[in-house]
């Protein structure tokens, strides 16, 4: 499965039972944490979400409402005697703040926690499963968007042939890469008997807070999913420009110019006790656009 959890929606002050940003993305069998702002180790409970199942946390900046409960989710992984790896990506003054705040508790994690500082655009993350790519946003200090894309085989096993066909389970892999199976007289099974051709590989796009600018609509052309900040409504455009932030009108305009398939909408200001008219504004523009509601769970 290839989604993403919606944690926390809204922006500097948690309101109306909405808590500051972050998300969990899965992807085949992968947890990737995007932002931690407070409150994000009681939504993971909230919905019953493995976190031991996190081996990447991603912090787009660092302006509090994204990363503040990072440190204290760090140290409840060691409370509850995580040891795998974990990989930690962000501006490279993060390192610096969490190493303070471990230090000032006298507390040592008993798993390995490897820095990844955000320096250059480009891919940041490439595993067998998935690959995420970083690149820069218009924010008052220094921001970063990422894109999540999954890796699919070729081609997608017919399992129902296979076992017809008496095939051992460890040659599943090759008949995904497109292979034929040989058994053991010699004889050949094709693949096109065993497989099918795999749907496309599909992508996710997180695109922090920003002002309005189309290079970010370039950046993620052919992306599937586009979640992009829209703090404002229309009639504080003006407001949103001022505060380095997007309206919802302006990222349903990002994700028609990128071609996406659908929009989802959050970082919502605490001014806003209904959010109705941001999906109103923003589906006269863009009609596939949604509202990152926390505890939903949108398919890639």
């Amino acid at each position: 499965m290839f989604g993403v959890t919606i944690l926390g929606n809204n922006s500097a002050i948690p309101a109306f039972d909405r808590h500051p940003t972050s998300q969990l993305v899965s992807v085949n069998e992968n947890f990737i944490l995007i932002d931690c702002g407070e409150g994000t180790q009681m939504q993971l409970s909230k919905y019953k979400i493995k976190r031991s199942r996190i081996n990447h946390i991603l912090i787009s900046h660092l302006h509090g409402d994204h990363y503040f409960g990072l440190i204290g989710l760090l140290t409840s992984f060691g409370l509850q005697s995580r040891t795998a790896d974990l990989h930690l990506f962000g501006p490279p003054m993060l390192k610096d703040i969490i190493h303070i705040q471990l230090k000032a508790a006298d507390t040592v994690l008993p798993y390995p926690l490897h820095f990844h500082d955000l320096i250059e655009e480009g891919q940041i993350i490439d595993t067998e499963k998935f690959s995420v790519s970083c690149f820069r946003v218009f924010h008052r200090i220094e921001c970063w968007a990422f894109i999540v894309r999954e890796k699919k085989k070729p081609r997608k096993l017919l399992k129902e042939k296979a076992f017809a066909h008496r095939i051992p389970h460890e040659y599943f892999d090759d008949l995904r890469d497109g292979k034929d199976y040989i058994t053991a007289d010699g004889s050949v099974v094709e693949n096109s008997e065993l497989t099918a051709p795999n749907t496309p590989a599909a992508s996710y796009a997180f695109c922090a807070d920003t002002l309005f600018n189309e290079q970010v609509a370039r950046n993620v052309v052919g992306v599937k999913v586009i979640y992009h900040e829209a703090t404002y409504l229309h009639a504080d455009a003006a407001k949103a420009a001022s505060r380095f932030h997007c309206t919802a009108v302006q990222a349903a305009q990002i994700a028609k110019k990128a071609n996406a398939q659908k929009l989802l909408l959050g970082h919502f200001s605490s001014k806003y006790e209904n959010l109705n008219a941001f999906l109103t504004e923003a589906r006269e523009v863009f009609p596939a656009s949604y509202l990152a509601l926390e505890g939903q769970t949108f398919l890639i």
